[in-house]
């Protein structure tokens, strides 16, 4: 496997330089247009969730991302320097009394348009990894 690392601040800007990381690994993987539009849209939501969830927007904390490639999987890993929380804890975003709400469909979003999602959480952090098959 190919690995590539990179180290953001938990600001939002710093998400573009994770996006032209991800662009240059795709030259290499070859991963179609679609799916990696979807992975796009997951990366972007799971940094999102690192920067403000996760770290709280506190520029001191840092995100640690991570690709790595073989020939028919690419993989992402995120993971942020927060608190932790529990997955299964989360409220359903589909249900009736969630519907309306303008947050809490992050991890939802993930899930749907990657081929795998774990998530790893503790006090010193959440780790995200996404993965997606050719």
């Amino acid at each position: 496997m190919e690995k590539f690392n990179l180290v953001l601040k938990s600001n939002r800007n710093e998400i573009r330089k994770f996006d032209i990381l991800l662009e240059q690994v795709n030259q290499k993987f070859d991963l179609a247009m679609e799916k990696f539009i979807n992975l796009q849209i997951a990366c972007s939501e799971a940094l999102i969730n690192a920067i403000v969830h996760g770290n709280k927007e506190d520029e001191s904390k840092n995100v640690y991302t991570g690709i790595e490639i073989n020939e028919v999987k690419l993989v992402v890993r995120i993971k942020d320097e927060g608190g932790g929380f529990k997955i299964e804890e989360l409220p359903d975003p589909t249900s009736n009394e969630n519907l309306l709400k303008e947050s809490g469909r992050g991890i939802f979003i993930i899930q749907s348009l990657v081929d795998d999602f774990k998530c790893n959480s503790s006090e010193g952090g959440t780790e995200f990894i996404l993965t997606v098959i050719k």
